[in-house]
């Protein structure tokens, strides 16, 4: 589908870098320090931007050894491989994370706890990985900081509040001429003298592509940027993009969504490694246990029947716990490391969670049967799974699923439950992209002038593993950079000169 070229272009740049998170970030630099002028489309306003970057652990992966490498990321995919031109590119581009936030000024610092942050050790070349951030305090954005600020030092224009919308795409030649975006509801049509690089992305708070893509999911909520939701993926669909990986993504945990708040809150009680003083199980809708509620999923996926596998998540799920639980604490960290909700939304969750009781988001009831009532689930069973769980605790064992921590006996009333839905970070899914950063279309041949780069067609088809997103933006970011800016700028007889003013 080609949009017709404007009558005026309102901006225009030789690169155009849709979305500033990580991966804009990492474009937008690479570009401009090779001599481009760069401008920045970002949907969300000034003070939000950043994307999932922004708020995730802050962790990017640096790998030393590229076969290594190459042997890892095969066995993540496993079943679903990437063309291994595509991964020996991203092998040889991650080896050099480091080496280029030192060169613009960062300060990369080692992870401590290394062995525990490979998440799949038996996988072949898994000692590749290595966990770096800038500076010396991991979390509460402090590497976003400082990649914001070293695109900031640079006279790289940014157009807050102005998602791209359509690719503007010559009639003949397919290639990508720029950008159509919606700046304050108006129209803006953004010359691209030599290519566009869509780093806006995934879909995760977008209901009605999780429900089409993710499977098992009737909705899903994010714990990351609410700005992510979808327009890169019908950017590239619209002028012929393939898509892959739209069923993998970075979850689902499970976690309380409320309507006043934009992402989930992580509840304590399942997260936390060290025990507390009450008792907890978490049912589905035929109040039954599903899962072991204190196993960790590995960015979502469990081990299951010899695979490694989605964690179920029947909706609506109901973490169920007694008094001793409900006054042991606050059931919420508020921590400011990580999480939209923490950075960004700060919720004050009261220090004895009795606010949050008169909000409604927990329920509370005298009996277990009165406590599913108020649920919509059926008193027996819940009262039955109950009886199960206090037998359990009183063996000693979780045959079932296998839980070891907190077994302790659903004890005296009132009893409470917090209703849970599936939760994520990002998805992965999005265009295809080659190992030069360029979009293609189903036979594989590139848009032209059209590169990619972070979540928006992460490489990631299967497992992932922790700090490969953020590691996976600036490779890719840089990729695409250098191949955009060495583009040759495109006939500009074909529309008139652009008018330099801001609209």
């Amino acid at each position: 589908m080609s949009v017709s070229l404007p009558e005026k272009w309102d901006k225009e740049a030789d690169v155009v870098v849709v979305g500033f998170g990580g991966a804009g970030a990492a474009a937008a630099i690479t570009a401009h320090d090779l001599g481009a002028k760069v401008l920045m489309l970002e949907k969300a306003p000034a003070g939000e931007e950043g994307g999932n970057t922004r708020i995730a652990g802050q962790g990017y992966l640096q790998i030393y050894d590229v076969d290594k490498a190459i042997a890892y990321l095969n066995a993540l995919c496993g079943r679903y491989p990437v063309p291994q031109e595509m991964v020996r590119a991203w092998a040889e581009e991650v080896r050099g994370n480091n080496d280029w936030v030192a060169s613009i000024g960062g300060d990369p610092q080692e992870h401590q706890h290394q062995p525990e942050g490979i998440e799949f050790p038996e996988l072949p070349g898994a000692d590749c990985t290595h966990k770096f951030h800038h500076g010396d305090v991991l979390g509460y954005s402090n590497t976003w900081k400082f990649f914001e600020a070293a695109v900031k030092r640079r006279p790289i224009e940014i157009l807050y509040e102005s998602p791209g919308r359509e690719l503007i795409q010559d009639g003949i030649t397919k290639e990508i001429l720029g950008v159509r975006a919606e700046q304050r509801g108006k129209p803006l049509h953004v010359k691209a003298r030599k290519a566009v690089v869509l780093t806006c992305g995934g879909f995760e708070n977008n209901q009605e592509m999780i429900r089409n893509y993710l499977p098992g999911l009737p909705y899903c909520y994010t714990s990351g940027t609410p700005h992510n939701d979808g327009d890169g993926i019908k950017m590239a669909q619209r002028v012929g993009a393939d898509l892959w990986h739209m069923n993998n993504f970075a979850g689902p945990s499970m976690a309380l969504k409320v309507p006043e708040y934009k992402s989930t809150f992580s509840m304590t009680p399942l997260h936390y490694t060290h025990e507390m003083p009450g008792g907890m199980i978490v049912v589905g809708p035929d109040a039954n246990r599903f899962v072991n509620e204190k196993l960790k999923p590995k960015h979502g996926k469990i081990r299951r029947n010899g695979q490694w596998c989605q964690m179920p998540a029947p909706c609506p799920m109901f973490m169920v716990f007694d008094h001793a639980l409900f006054t042991c604490g606050p059931l919420y960290d508020m921590k400011p490391v990580s999480g939209w909700g923490r950075i960004m939304e700060r919720y004050e969750w009261s220090r004895d969670n009795s606010a949050e009781l008169r909000r409604g988001w927990i329920k509370r009831a005298e009996t277990v049967a009165g406590l599913a009532a108020s649920l919509g689930l059926n008193p027996g069973a819940l009262e039955e799974s109950v009886r199960r769980w206090n037998r359990v605790c009183e063996s000693g064992e979780d045959a079932e699923f296998g839980r070891s921590k907190m077994l302790i006996p659903i004890g005296r009333p009132p009893f409470y439950a917090i209703e849970l839905s599936p939760s994520m970070l990002n998805t992965q899914g999005g265009p295809r992209r080659n190992e030069h950063g360029q979009i293609v279309r189903p036979d594989n041949t590139p848009i032209l002038r059209l590169y990619s780069a972070g979540e928006l067609g992460s490489i990631y088809s299967h497992l992932y593993q922790g700090t490969g997103n953020i590691g996976e933006c600036l490779a890719f970011g840089r990729i695409s950079a250098r191949n955009a800016v060495a583009e040759s700028p495109w006939d500009s007889r074909h529309a008139p000169a652009a008018d330099e003013a801001t609209p």
